[in-house]
């Protein structure tokens, strides 16, 4: 019998494995969310009705600025972009962030200048510590630099550093430092040189 088929179990318990953690004891301790409740539910709003296909570019990039985003002059970020909190996002001067970007940016986000961002990209800051008995946050920042090209679908996941004038290829996960003029590809997942 497959051991990982557990459809036969008595309903409400567990195996062993599957006592690693307690979610019930989850407490978020050590995030913030670095606004009020009241900026949170505003932000939220403004996003669902403003950040759509139908909002022109400088509206979008005013209403970040309102809620405490950096943004760069000549920034263009497309429609159906989900920004989780503008207030921990920065982006540098003249760079392009693609149709269904998620930033999950639970802590700072930086995004250099001159930088592409394509379409579908992930940038998520948050994790959660596999070894803590109630699963609690493991976050940390990303960092982009300049003249930088995220390709489609490709993921950028928490603590990341990514060096100036580096490619990511399509679809390749990011866990890591990438150092400065390297490229990244699916198809060959390991640094190389441009």
């Amino acid at each position: 019998m497959n051991e990982l088929a557990y459809v036969d179990r008595v309903p409400g318990t567990m195996s062993e494995a599957g006592r690693r953690f307690s979610l019930d004891g989850f407490t978020g301790r050590g995030y913030e969310r670095g606004r009020s409740i009241g900026v949170q539910v505003l932000w939220l709003i403004a996003r669902e009705l403003l950040m759509k296909w139908w909002c022109p570019n400088r509206f979008r990039i005013m209403v970040l600025r309102i809620f405490g985003a950096r943004i760069g002059a000549g920034v263009l970020i497309r429609h159906q972009v989900k920004i989780h909190w503008p207030w921990k996002l920065e982006v540098g001067a003249n760079s392009w962030i693609g149709e269904e970007v998620w930033i999950l940016n639970l802590e700072h986000v930086t995004i250099g200048s001159n930088t592409c961002i394509s379409q579908g990209v992930l940038i998520c800051t948050g994790s959660h510590d596999r070894r803590s008995p109630t699963f609690e946050f493991d976050n940390a920042p990303i960092v982009i630099g300049d003249s930088v090209w995220v390709a489609a679908r490709a993921t950028v996941l928490r603590g990341t550093r990514i060096g100036d004038g580096v490619t990511i290829g399509a679809t390749v996960v990011v866990t890591g430092d990438v150092p400065p003029e390297t490229t990244l590809l699916a198809s060959e997942p390991r640094v190389q040189r441009s």
